[in-house]
């Protein structure tokens, strides 16, 4: 044990859900990786990970880091989630043993009989635009006000949705903790010439293109990719060497996406690469001249984060969080307005100097956001969490 670590009796177990560890990985399943891999060695702590799920609870054990204890019985995912918002029960601990807290990673929290509670809060896109969700998700809402009712603290990965927390559910602003995540990608090497990205890419660009502007997430209605490709048109024309990598699988409501890719007069140089692994993704994304960000709404923000920090510039909207996360290190407009967006992807494409000053100024932002702030900032909310209960 390492000189002043605190003894087995003194540590607190904390029981993480890392359900959105398995299958596709989206932007909650990368805040599971990251906060596991930065608590795991942390010496307050002993961490065991959970999954509500039948089926795939065995896929579990081998996708946490060294030092995550996996050992649970079986949770069917729909039946407790009923359970959960209608009858407040059963409680956790019948499923992963005695814990101090537990700390639920989207939305959900399972309720407990002693351990304390907190819950991940990552926007208010149920709330704030509810024709932008599918129906699962816009159960949400109900499930964080009964848990706010019994006592969960909340954490959130911005000041942003802290406060929107605070003024939509009425919760007690000394529960809602803001705690940022870190930089997925934060140790890829730079690419060091901004415009002679092209053959970096993965794949072949379209026959006569030679740099991108790449955009990175699932293709669903709060991403605005329809206006991306209109404001993509605008600049097209003008830039016959430029193409759209759209990275990201099929979400609901993609189909206005692909509406909007069929009717572009430069449909031929617009690429929907669909899911791309993460090492792919990364060569992508260290190949892009730009990476375009044109959400009309987020609690965070990965993508951006991840161009930063790997030297690549970023035109991005001022939706929710973003103008938080990306401080001066990106170029940023107001969501749906398409004239803006194209004039600004048209200035850096077109500016070496705009793009490398962009590239050093988001070196800088994104290395601000590391996994080991994160886990000193859960550790610390759990503490609290746990002295309070």
């Amino acid at each position: 044990m390492p000189p002043g670590a605190p003894s087995n009796s003194e540590r607190l177990r904390v029981a993480v859900d890392a359900t959105p560890l398995l299958g596709t990985r989206t932007g909650v399943g990368r805040f599971c990786e990251g906060a596991l891999g930065a608590l795991a060695p942390r010496p307050e702590l002993d961490v065991d990970a959970f999954a509500v799920t039948w089926r795939r609870r065995h896929r579990l054990p081998p996708l946490v880091p060294a030092g995550v204890r996996v050992g649970q019985r079986a949770m069917p995912a729909r039946p407790l989630h009923l359970a959960w918002a209608h009858l407040g029960g059963p409680a956790l601990e019948w499923f992963v043993g005695p814990v101090d807290v537990v700390h639920g990673t989207n939305f959900v929290v399972p309720p407990t009989r002693h351990a304390a509670r907190v819950v991940t809060v990552h926007d208010l896109t149920t709330v704030r635009f509810p024709e932008l969700c599918d129906r699962p998700t816009l159960g949400f809402p109900a499930m964080v006000r009964r848990a706010l009712s019994e006592g969960a603290w909340v954490h959130t990965p911005s000041r942003f949705v802290a406060d929107e927390v605070v003024a939509e559910f009425g919760a007690d602003p000394d529960r809602v903790r803001v705690v940022y995540h870190g930089v997925p990608y934060g140790d890829v090497p730079h690419v060091d010439v901004p415009d002679a990205r092209g053959d970096v890419a993965p794949t072949p660009l379209p026959a006569g293109t030679a740099r991108y502007v790449l955009a990175v997430g699932t293709i669903e209605p709060r991403k605005d990719y329809p206006g991306l490709v209109r404001a993509f048109d605008l600049v097209a024309g003008s830039r016959p060497e430029v193409a759209l990598v759209v990275a990201g699988g099929d979400g609901w409501g993609a189909t206005a996406f692909h509406e909007a890719v069929e009717a572009s007069p430069h449909r031929e140089r617009i690429v929907a690469l669909g899911y791309v692994p993460d090492d792919e993704l990364v060569r992508w994304l260290r190949g892009a001249v730009l990476l375009a960000f044109p959400s009309v709404y987020e609690g965070f923000g990965f993508p951006p984060l991840e161009a930063m920090a790997a030297g690549v510039p970023v035109v991005a909207s001022a939706a929710g969080a973003v103008p938080e996360i990306v401080g001066d290190g990106a170029v940023v407009v107001a969501p749906r307005d398409i004239d803006a967006l194209a004039g600004a992807l048209g200035s850096v494409l077109d500016d070496a100097d705009e793009r490398a000053a962009l590239v050093d100024k988001g070196r800088c932002r994104a290395a601000r956001f590391t996994w080991e702030a994160c886990g000193a900032g859960l550790a610390a909310l759990y503490a609290a969490a746990a002295g309070a209960s």
